[in-house]
């Protein structure tokens, strides 16, 4: 079986860095790239498409809300259209910034608060799901099986990649358990690892109350900005290729 693993990367601002991107890219097989308004800006983007591309690693646009003081984890009411141009816009800038690296474009995967509401609430999934295929219909929508984001990447004939998350608890409605609980963030690496192995075996999801929750898995994510990401992503990685599974992007 192949899988991807997947990790949020370019989410510094300035001369400020956040994780060690470098670290990670030497692990993953596909990177999703802040695109300038929760985090990164047009140098960070550019550095990252060339060294995801020095390494074989996919590219993938991480929009989210307009909202650097919060990291994008904070929920910023907006009108769908207004969703789908943000998403669009977002798209578009990492694009250009990656064809100036020499790389491609060839995912988005929403990034925090943006992501917690389209899976929660129809008409903002169906806001991002418009935004990107309206950029590129060829792009594939990185989702959480099950809920509203899958639904509306299908809806409008976008491909969708499965995912699930390394480093997150989940809540019995499928989506993660919040930050704010304890526990909510695993911080141990060997955990993390034993998690990802179970999920990926069973194709299933143990949420915080011990509910099993049978779900499809395409790429697994690893938090860049978490602490001991990168050895949280290697030990991922470690798991993944003892249990027989081939490490691949999801999207070329």
């Amino acid at each position: 079986m192949h899988i991807d693993l997947n990790a949020d990367l370019g989410e510094g601002f300035g001369p400020w860095r956040m994780g060690d991107d470098a670290a990670i890219l030497d692990v993953v097989t596909s990177a999703n790239v802040a695109c300038g308004l929760h985090a990164g800006d047009p140098d960070i983007m550019v550095a990252t498409a060339r060294a995801a591309l020095a390494r074989g690693v996919a590219l993938g646009a991480h929009p989210g809300f307009a909202d650097l003081q919060g990291f994008g984890r904070r929920v910023v009411r907006l009108g769908e259209r207004a969703i789908e141009n943000l998403v669009a816009y977002q798209v578009g800038a990492l694009q250009a910034c990656a064809a100036l690296g020499g790389h491609r474009v060839t995912y988005v995967k929403a990034h925090g608060a943006l992501n917690n509401l389209q899976n929660a609430e129809d008409e903002v999934a169906a806001a991002v799901a418009r935004g990107v295929h309206g950029v590129d219909p060829r792009l594939v929508l990185v989702v959480m099986p099950g809920l509203p984001s899958e639904r509306a990447a299908l809806d409008v004939g976008l491909a969708v990649a499965r995912e699930v998350f390394a480093d997150r608890a989940y809540a019995d409605d499928g989506q993660l358990a919040s930050r704010a609980l304890p526990g909510a963030v695993i911080e141990d690496p060997e955990e993390a690892a034993d998690r990802v192995a179970a999920m990926v075996g069973e194709e299933a999801v143990t949420t915080v109350s011990g509910k099993r929750l049978p779900v499809a898995i395409d790429t697994v994510c690893v938090h860049g900005d978490t602490p001991g990401a990168v050895a949280t992503a290697r030990a991922v990685r470690r798991a993944l290729e003892a249990a027989g599974h081939a490490l691949k992007p999801f999207a070329p």
